[in-house]
């Protein structure tokens, strides 16, 4: 089975199917390697002038990375290596599509997670549903929000994109609109209508193809039900515009409120390496550019890759699943700055 489907149509519509349903479309290497390639190609044919990204099955688009391939890389050098050519290939992918010249049209439906909003951020249109769970859940597994997060979760509003690295909160379709995860909503029972409208337009013969887009879409959308995040935004903002997690704890200790004690819980449930070396990520992320943070993510992922906090994450959560991890460092405290520094320096 083909675990990538491409298909081109006479009217100038490619299409790329992610074809893992039983695995949520999750992405190993071969699968970057081969959409990778057929970018380069499509940017170059003219007889490409739209793309379609979607997930094949009713679970989702994409649940991320295939963690269990990641999970040996503490095996030997081969299978390290082998993971830094993963993520190097994903992240010049995620680059691609973001600096593609034709309109892509992103299907968000269901589950999207880690390196399934990486590959389907930069895309032109990105279309969010009902049925959208949305979430960067790498503090989950004692790694961090990489395939250029510190990019695109900067430009939500205020210090949201600090929020939902750190706590790895699912959002649905009103709130991944709100952090500009996504530019429309449309019912996920209209999206059939909508790839069959797209379909119906010779693309050849428009003379601006985002635009076009944009007015197909603007036919099928609608306002989502109601989201949360912003009637939060303004105690997010207060405890996470400090620049230590240490603040941000003892900010959110000092509320005695529903959202401050849950918020704190759920900080203190992460690994204190993840939540230290994703704060400054997001930090210096404020200034970068999508390049310059998928740069430095590559750096970052070799360290995690050389940390066994992250393979007890992985342990934990996707290859025993107890849930319980039992990380190194336990503490705040334990975690110095040049530990934290340490991760920025280039060891690949």
């Amino acid at each position: 089975m083909n675990e990538v489907l491409f298909s081109t149509a006479k009217n100038g519509v490619a299409t790329i199917t992610l074809n893992r349903p039983k695995a949520i479309n999750s992405l190993n290497h071969e699968m970057i390697t081969s959409i990778k390639n057929m970018l380069f190609q499509w940017e170059r044919d003219p007889a490409v002038q739209l793309i379609i990204l979607q997930g094949a099955g009713e679970k989702g688009f994409c649940a991320g990375g295939d963690i269990k391939k990641l999970y040996q890389s503490k095996e030997n050098e081969t299978a390290f290596e082998g993971s830094m050519q993963f993520f190097q290939d994903e992240y010049e992918t995620d680059q691609l599509v973001a600096d593609f010249s034709k309109p892509i049209l992103a299907c968000l439906d269901g589950i999207v997670m880690g390196g399934g909003i990486g590959l389907s951020q930069g895309a032109s249109h990105r279309i969010a549903t009902e049925r959208t769970k949305w979430s960067m859940p790498e503090m989950n597994i004692g790694f961090f929000p990489d395939v250029g997060a510190a990019y695109f979760l900067n430009k939500a509003p205020g210090h949201l994109g600090r929020y939902l690295a750190l706590t790895a909160n699912v959002l649905k379709a009103s709130d991944v609109l709100y952090a500009n995860g996504a530019d429309a909503f449309i019912p996920s029972e209209h999206l059939t209508p909508l790839l069959e409208q797209i379909n119906t337009i010779d693309w050849h013969k428009e003379q601006n193809q985002p635009a076009a887009l944009d007015d197909v879409v603007q036919k099928f959308k609608s306002d989502p039900e109601e989201g949360k995040l912003a009637t939060l935004q303004r105690d997010i903002d207060k405890h996470f515009a400090y620049p230590t997690i240490e603040e941000i704890i003892n900010s959110l200790e000092a509320d005695n409120d529903d959202f401050s004690i849950q918020t704190r819980e759920t900080l203190l449930s992460k690994s204190v390496v993840s939540l230290k070396v994703t704060l400054r990520q997001l930090i210096e992320g404020e200034t970068k550019s999508l390049r310059e943070c998928l740069d430095t993510d590559l750096i970052v992922a070799a360290n995690f890759l050389r940390s066994e906090d992250f393979y007890e994450g992985v342990r934990s959560v996707v290859i025993d699943k107890d849930h319980n991890p039992k990380y190194i460092y336990k503490q705040l405290s334990e975690v110095s700055s040049s530990m934290v520094d340490s991760f920025f320096q280039s060891s690949y």
